[in-house]
């Protein structure tokens, strides 16, 4: 008899979920700000800081130091420290490229350092 009570008893009422309990959230209309990439000389600690400043808002600054370098190494190497201190602090990367260019970016852009040039399809 427990075999027929299981397919023939009343089944329970399914209570629906009521629509008017949910909110819609609007949608932006006015698309963000597209990220730049902006070209920088680094002479001096000025430069750093603006620099910082340029990666801060969502941009990725490659920066040249080149020219620092060959005058003041001291000077570099604290801008470097100052730059990826910042850098650190809010999730963002460095790196540099060849001797002379210093690639700065915001949290939302990684830089990839596993692959060499020439495999994965690069040309």
């Amino acid at each position: 008899m427990s075999v027929f009570s299981r397919f023939f008893r009343k089944r329970q009422p399914v209570v629906e979920e009521n629509v008017e309990d949910f909110t819609e959230l609007p949608i932006d209309a006015e698309p963000s700000e597209k990220m730049k990439v902006i070209i920088e000389k680094i002479e001096g600690l000025s430069d750093a800081d603006r620099v910082i400043k340029k990666v801060r808002t969502g941009n990725i600054v490659i920066a040249r130091i080149k020219e620092l370098k060959e005058q003041n190494v001291d000077e570099l190497k604290h801008c470097i420290s100052k730059i990826k201190t910042s850098a650190s602090v809010f999730q963002g990367d460095l790196a540099g490229v060849g001797d002379e260019w210093l690639l700065i970016t915001p949290s939302s852009v990684r830089i990839n350092r596993d692959e060499a040039p020439g495999e994965a399809g690069h040309v």
